[in-house]
């Protein structure tokens, strides 16, 4: 078994990534961001991917990266849930990136590892690792057809595209039309992207790339709901400690403390649940299990932090110049991202051969 604690070199990764964050994504540099017309902040990932060198972390070194393993990487998500920032990281430096070591594309991989180019897989966020995911044509050597709710492809350069043929094409965004959607999380921006005779890179099998992207981004996306729950739990605690009531701390009642704590029990297993899950993909020792796990058990305590952050901050919480409804958005979204709690839950009952009746 594994060490599911963080070692001195994850936790000096963490509190370089904190530092930073505390200098690019303060709260109300990300709602301002939210509401103009480039929600993603280029200069936060600029520091992150090309100044500390992060969006190579799962690239080997001979193929211009860190070559670091997926437990620096679940630091680096937890800390981009604790900040709601909204940096393509997820989707370009593990999805894009676990896609393209499933193929020979050592050019592009280093582009991305470099922080260069800025990748997004054109597959749903919302579908999970085997899921059926739509694919567009391929004809004449050149691709035509519609895909919609893809994250981050407003910050893309490269798209990894499958198609009916059963291979994953890399198409540059410039010859695809990108129309927004409007999404539920505003720091996680959505496109439908439109391809009409775009010409593609062949890079190799689809459906072993799409499956193990989609399988990392399930399994790390817990340390990023991990960050989220654990930011609602402690700025709740250091709220219920200074806000008085009665002439008393509001913390000092009972029955706050007996959702704190609950919900303190429910951070502490989502934290060894997404431990687990980040381990699992490095070690490569029961991984669809461990993932499934994770996925099955974080939405509904990402959610429920952010509800009881929302909910205890009182009047201050419903306000938009509160970060609070930042979080909420992200849980909710994240939720249904690289498949329901539900999908997971089916998944991991045929994992461990436990039919539902």
């Amino acid at each position: 078994m594994s060490d599911l604690l963080y070692s001195e070199e994850e936790e000096a990764l963490r509190a370089a990534v904190r530092d930073l964050l505390t200098d690019h994504c303060d709260a109300p540099g990300v709602i301002a961001r939210t509401e103009s017309d480039a929600p993603h902040d280029l200069a936060a990932w600029k520091a992150l991917a090309e100044g500390m060198g992060l969006a190579g972390l799962l690239v080997p070194e001979e193929k211009g990266g860190q070559g670091a393993s997926y437990r620096e990487v679940a630091v680096v998500l937890e800390e981009l849930g604790r900040a709601v920032a909204p940096v393509p990281y997820l989707t370009s430096a593990v999805v894009a990136t676990e896609a393209l070591l499933a193929c020979d594309a050592d050019d592009l991989l280093a582009e991305l590892a470099s922080g260069r180019r800025i990748g997004a897989l054109a597959v749903a966020l919302n579908i999970a690792p085997g899921g059926a995911h739509t694919v567009v044509r391929h004809e004449g050597g050149a691709l035509y057809g519609e895909l919609t709710a893809i994250a981050d492809v407003a910050a893309a350069d490269v798209l990894l595209v499958p198609a009916d043929d059963g291979g994953l094409y890399a198409v540059d965004a410039s010859a695809v039309t990108v129309t927004p959607q409007i999404p539920f999380d505003l720091t996680r921006p959505l496109a439908a992207v439109t391809l009409d005779g775009a010409q593609g890179r062949l890079l190799g099998d689809a459906e072993t790339a799409v499956h193990r992207a989609l399988r990392a981004g399930a399994g790390l996306l817990a340390s990023e709901q991990l960050g989220l729950a654990d930011w609602a739990l402690t700025e709740t605690v250091r709220y219920l400690k200074e806000r008085k009531q009665f002439n008393r701390p509001v913390g000092g009642f009972q029955a706050l403390k007996h959702r704190l704590a609950q919900l303190w029990l429910e951070v502490v297993n989502l934290r060894a649940a997404a431990r687990h899950a980040a381990d699992a993909l490095a070690t490569g020792e029961d991984t669809d299990i461990a993932v499934a796990v994770a996925q099955a058990y974080a939405a509904s305590v990402a959610v429920h932090a952010a509800e009881e952050a929302l909910q205890l901050h009182a009047g201050i919480g419903m306000t938009w110049e509160h970060p609070v409804h930042l979080y909420l958005k992200r849980a909710k979204a994240d939720s249904i991202a690289y498949g329901t709690a539900g999908a997971h839950r089916a998944r991991l009952a045929e994992l461990v051969d436990l039919q539902a009746p």
